[in-house]
């Protein structure tokens, strides 16, 4: 039997997702939408430096958990989205439940950061 998942959801983040917006000359932009805010727990992991023309990028790993949504709804993130803090960015690449009951999930991201 496993142990519940005690987890404190004290960061509040708003999960956006991607549009694209035609431009008008049969191209488009990438804006994004918000989908809502959620209760999520931080925790930082692993980072590195990456080479950027023009400059270094700072790429921290972070494991957000929040409180589980059904499949399909659209509260639950999925990888290619992202989670906003004010002027901070989390873009989401794996979603996974925490826990055997699937009270919580577990988002795998990065924030980018130019130093």
């Amino acid at each position: 039997m496993s142990k519940p998942v005690r987890t404190v959801l004290n960061r509040q983040l708003v999960l956006e997702d991607p549009q694209r917006v035609s431009d008008g000359a049969g191209g488009y932009t990438e804006s994004w939408a918000p989908l809502g805010s959620l209760w999520a727990a931080l925790a930082p992991q692993a980072g590195r430096t990456a080479g950027q023309e023009g400059g270094s990028l700072s790429l921290q790993r972070y494991r957000i958990t929040l409180r589980a949504a059904p499949m399909g709804s659209l509260s639950r993130p999925r990888s290619g989205q992202r989670f906003r803090e004010g002027a901070r960015l989390f873009r989401i690449e794996a979603v996974s439940e925490a826990d055997l009951k699937a009270h919580y999930l577990t988002c795998q991201c990065i924030e980018e950061v130019a130093p």
